[in-house]
């Protein structure tokens, strides 16, 4: 195993205590180590989609074994993705094997000359089957570069690591029962839950065979997994909304006693919670407590949970960053009041700055119950920025809890 070790930067959250108030709401403290876990930048590709997820145990006196998964974007075509990379870290991110490719996860060809990928996965630890699945969905390419734009089968896509063999399954596709409502539809970027009883709640957007709107729903797949398979059982309620792209690449966590999800929009970023993942309140933009929108646009936000705090992790306009593409950097985080569903401003902090170049397609994981990662990797986009400091570096800014989590 050829491993790699990292520098350490370190800066602080909220403070020093174990519980901050804010508007009557007590908070977890924490600060944030920032790293940089693995880098390259040579004018054709540089590292993104870098997410991370923890296998409780299996790496060394105890700890758990880490997961990125990670693609190449080759930056002569829009969102054109290799197959699935992925490092190893069994000491906590201490040392990470170099980026191998899987074979198992990657492109698979047609004879019609056209490219079948995945890409925009999400990883996490299926505790009931001891099977880490991955989930995403398919891209189509054309040979030579670039997506196909035409109407696709898009679907969601999925893969399973085995940890005792160290061993990805080729990746699989959820058959879906309407295959004309869910023609283009897929998970990608979205964190998902694993229930008690061993089920999966799945954040997917979809538009049907014919649809031309340029609108995607969003909705809850809720599925079965059996460690090899995953199966399609029903889904809950689906939210629309008649604006451009409508709702998307949404994230579900769950706090407290109910389910909250967050969901991309070309204009704005929109949240909403459920009681049971299957009946949603009405979506509604996000906004800081002082009344604001928060300034999220056209980009994905995503979810860190603590037992004693909710957090939305976003970019947003408003930050000096007019010069970076859909202000896709830097990455902040904020407490959420769970009630009124707002962000609360005071608690705003910075998690990894920007360097000239975008960083929308993040990743947040719980890697313990002493922290939780937010994983990115710098694009290299737009190119007269690259001036500014970016090197192509995917960060693990590590939120370290003051007070144990117990969700792990």
């Amino acid at each position: 195993m050829v491993l790699i070790s990292l520098g350490l930067m370190v800066f602080f959250g909220c403070g020093t205590n174990n519980k901050k108030q804010v508007n009557s709401i007590e908070l977890p403290d924490y600060k944030v180590n920032l790293e940089v876990v693995t880098k390259h930048w040579d004018g054709e590709f540089n590292w993104t989609q870098a997410r991370v997820a923890s296998i409780p145990g299996m790496g060394k006196n105890g700890q758990p074994r880490l997961i990125m998964t990670m693609q190449k974007w080759f930056v002569a075509h829009s969102d054109y993705y290799s197959g699935l990379y992925t490092m190893r870290s069994d000491d906590m991110g201490a040392t990470w094997t170099e980026p191998a490719e899987q074979p198992t996860l990657g492109w698979r060809y047609r004879k019609d000359s056209v490219i079948i990928g995945i890409c925009d996965f999400t990883p996490g630890w299926h505790a009931p089957t001891g099977k880490l699945l991955a989930l995403g969905h398919t891209v189509y390419y054309k040979k030579g570069g670039g997506q196909l734009l035409e109407q696709r089968p898009r679907s969601t896509a999925y893969a399973v690591y085995d940890p005792e063999k160290d061993q990805w399954s080729p990746w699989s596709q959820i058959i879906m029962p309407d295959e004309y409502k869910f023609f283009n539809s897929g998970s990608g970027c979205g964190q998902w839950l694993v229930q008690d009883d061993g089920t999966l709640l799945i954040p997917a957007y979809f538009k049907a065979k014919d649809d031309t709107s340029n609108c995607y729903s969003s909705t809850i797949f809720h599925c079965s997994f059996d460690g090899e398979e995953l199966t399609y059982d029903k889904h809950g309620e689906e939210l629309s909304w008649k604006v451009p792209r409508g709702v998307y690449e949404p994230s579900l966590t769950f706090f407290g006693d109910r389910y909250y999800l967050t969901l991309r929009n070309d204009i704005k970023a929109y949240v909403t919670v459920s009681d049971d993942a299957m009946h949603w309140q009405a979506i509604k933009p996000w906004v800081f407590d002082n009344g604001q929108e928060i300034g999220s646009y056209n980009t994905q936000q995503h979810w860190a949970v603590h037992k004693n705090g909710l957090f939305l992790v976003y970019t947003r306009r408003g930050a000096d960053n007019d010069h970076i593409p859909r202000s896709r950097a830097p990455l902040f985080m904020a407490a959420v009041d769970p009630e009124r569903l707002l962000v609360l401003k005071e608690t705003e902090q910075l998690l990894i700055p920007e360097r000239g170049v975008m960083m929308g397609n993040f990743g947040v994981s719980t890697i313990n119950n002493e922290e939780t990662w937010v994983t990115v990797g710098e694009n290299m986009h737009p190119p007269e920025n690259l001036h500014m400091g970016a090197d192509g570096s995917v960060f693990a800014a590590r939120i370290i809890w003051s007070s144990p989590n117990s969700i792990y």
